[in-house]
This record gives structure tokens, C-alpha cells and sequence, in this order.
């Protein structure tokens, strides 16, 4: 729907979703399945940005992000232990 008329359609949706037209045009230029890349720049997007370019990447990517999580919860859940352990103790 707005790919066939880009010009009217990047503003407006743009506005819609409330970033700047040249951004989202370039979000739209790097769409890693191609689909609004310009000629010559198929298949750019995440390649481009510098990110993952391989599903085993993602994967270890999130596997360490999930391991960061866990980290956190449990930190998290320790200190609120700890607070009110000593509310208790009178």
C-alpha cells in the first residue's frame, strides 16, 4: 500500500507514527527483506546497521541477553530480600 507512491505516502506515515519522513525513509531503504530497498541495495538493512547478519548470531545474541536477564532478576530479587528482611526484624 505504501511502497507504489512512496513520496506522499513516507509523510504521511511518518507523521502517523510520529518520527521524521527522512528516517522512516531510510527504515523503509534498509528493510532487510528487500522490500523497499532502491536498486542495487537488496537484502541491505541489518547488514548495513551493523548488526546480526546470521540467524547463529541472533541466537547467541539472545542467549546472552537472557543470561543478563537472569542475572538482573535475581539481583533484583536478593536487594528486595534483603530490604524486607530488615523491616521485619524489629
Amino acid at each position: 500500500m505504501y511502497l507504489s507512491d512512496t513520496t506522499p505516502a513516507i509523510t504521511s506515515m511518518a507523521r502517523d507514527l510520529g518520527v521524521g519522513r527522512e528516517t522512516l525513509r531510510l527504515w523503509v531503504r534498509q528493510d532487510p527483506g528487500g522490500r523497499g530497498a532502491g536498486e542495487g541495495q537488496a537484502g541491505a538493512g541489518v547488514e548495513a546497521l551493523g548488526g546480526p547478519t546470521t540467524s547463529g548470531n541472533v541466537e547467541e545474541e539472545n542467549k546472552q541477553l537472557k543470561a543478563r536477564i537472569r542475572e538482573l532478576e535475581l539481583e533484583r530479587d536478593s536487594r528486595a530480600a534483603k530490604y524486607f528482611a530488615g523491616e521485619t526484624i524489629w
